[in-house]
């Protein structure tokens, strides 16, 4: 049975810690909901914020902490992970980087995959992705439900201006 959580892929982290970027509340909002991430988005995390955001290394192992700790139990990436994702990616087409996140939230049994970058509305055994960026024809943006109270800024003294 799929629990009710949810998986962040790096676009949401990225935009959580980008400044002056309009996606950063809805970002922000989920992540102070808790969630998964996988070793890899954390990894990803690492090398986008330090080449296109241009974070100071010591705000990127803050932002890092901050990530461990609304999201503590990142997913490995084995070789099991890597087998579920070859059959992702041979059954609907995503390329092995993608199909590496959709079989790390099937992993750890989430429901829903936030990402940006892929079928909004597509469900994978269970695992449903929505984009929470998207803005929909009624004008309405991803209901972000089940979502619980923020706990904490995800930006923290990395945001500071």
């Amino acid at each position: 049975m799929k629990g009710d959580t949810a998986f962040f892929d790096t676009n949401v982290l990225i935009y959580a810690f980008a400044k002056d970027d309009p996606r950063a509340k809805i970002a922000e909002t989920l992540l102070a909901g808790g969630g998964v991430v996988g070793v890899q988005i954390l990894n990803e995390f690492v090398a986008v914020a330090a080449r296109q955001l241009a974070m100071p290394w010591a705000d990127i192992l803050e932002a890092l902490s901050a990530l461990r700790d609304l999201c503590p139990s990142p997913v490995p990436l084995t070789v099991k992970t890597h087998d579920a994702a070859l059959r992702i990616s041979g059954r609907y087409g995503y390329h092995i980087f993608d199909s590496l996140v959709i079989a790390a939230a099937l992993e750890a049994r989430c429901n829903t995959l936030y990402s940006e970058d892929m079928s909004d509305s597509q469900t994978i055994d269970g695992l449903t992705i929505r984009n929470p960026f998207l803005v929909r024809p009624d004008h309405s943006q991803v209901k972000l439900a089940n979502r619980k109270p923020a706990r904490s800024n995800v930006r923290q003294s990395s945001r500071k201006s």
